[in-house]
């Protein structure tokens, strides 16, 4: 299949790229490189720098490369920036969308896999997370989400062939097996990196918010799948989808690990005793969410590889030993 990707030379879509182009799709990249890397994304790989706003520059390339499906991964991503800049997450993650199915239109392209979240669900009363649960985000990052979903429920309504699937998880993690591709966001917040990166001597410490949540050990708990199982599950999906297609989709390994839990897997690891300070509860963090991805295993048979935390901590701890400073510079 002729795949686009958006938002290809990112975290997630780079490795989104390097799989779809191993089993044998053809691939193109787009993305404005606000938050990807150049670097993450092979030379042999079609590649255009431009927003998602550029609806004509869309058009040509979904109709040069004569484009069949459209993997989305273009989004910003920080809760707190989108606390604070929120009409920048709107733009972004929502009307920039909108713009690209503009050019799927006009290209006659009817099929998208969009990356999706479970910051669309809020705080949720029940854990696990099934896709039933009430979505109900607390922030713009996760209220953009919902939005887009929507419009592809509204879209896909107006036009009987358009199919999708969106797909909802929390924390990726880990790295390429072949230690190719990884992490390298600026700031780096998810807890793996962090870690790591403190392991590494790159930052002081490692603040460890909040003990006395009514947690076995008292700190938060969540889920982690590892990065190229959920690609994986995106090319699934990609390949499940039918004319009129409407596919939701929860995905992670189907229980959570807390933060002390992650802090020994690092330094069982890494062999290095990580420098902590505890602090206080951030404002706004559940105890515990993790997503049920029951419904995707029973329908497409999907599995994912990495279950435990220190399999997937090794995967990110191979790249972060040769790239310390991320993508420009290798030790």
């Amino acid at each position: 299949m002729n795949v686009l990707v958006v938002g290809g030379a990112g975290y997630i879509g780079s490795h989104a790229v390097k799989l779809l182009a191993e089993v044998g799709h053809t691939v193109v990249v787009v993305d404005n490189l606000s938050r990807g890397h150049r670097e993450a994304v092979p030379t042999t790989i079609p590649f255009y720098e431009m927003p998602l706003a550029d609806t004509e520059g869309l058009k040509r390339v979904l109709k040069r490369y004569r484009i069949e499906c459209v993997m989305h991964f273009a989004a910003l991503a920080y809760v707190g920036e989108s606390v604070e800049r929120p009409l920048a997450y709107y733009d972004n993650n929502v009307a920039q969308t909108v713009s690209l199915l503009r050019a799927m239109e006009a290209a006659g392209v009817d099929k998208m896999v969009f990356s999706s979240t479970c910051a669309t669900y809020g705080e949720p009363k029940v854990v696990p997370i099934v896709e039933e649960t009430p979505q109900e985000p607390i922030n713009p990052y996760g209220r953009s989400k919902l939005f887009v979903e929507k419009i592809l429920a509204d879209y896909a309504t107006s036009r009987p062939a358009f199919s999708y699937a969106a797909l909802r998880y929390f924390n990726v993690a880990g790295a390429a097996r072949d230690g190719s591709l990884g992490e390298d966001h600026d700031p780096e917040t998810h807890l793996i990196p962090s870690l790591l990166l403190t392991a590494l001597g790159k930052r002081p410490q490692f603040v460890v918010f909040g003990t006395d949540y009514p947690t076995p050990d008292g700190t938060c708990i969540r889920d982690y799948i590892h990065v190229e199982d959920l690609c994986r599950a995106h090319i699934m999906v990609m390949e499940a989808l039918q004319a009129g297609s409407r596919l939701i989709y929860n995905l992670g390994i189907g229980r959570g690990y807390s933060v002390k839990e992650v802090l020994h897997s690092v330094e069982r690891v890494t062999g290095r005793k990580i420098p902590v300070v505890y602090g206080p509860r951030r404002p706004g963090d559940p105890a515990i969410l993790y997503a049920d991805a029951t419904k995707i295993r029973r329908e497409l048979n999907w599995t994912p590889e990495y279950t435990e935390i220190d399999a997937i901590v090794e995967t990110a701890w191979q790249w972060f030993k040769d790239h310390p400073d991320g993508y420009r510079r290798k030790s």
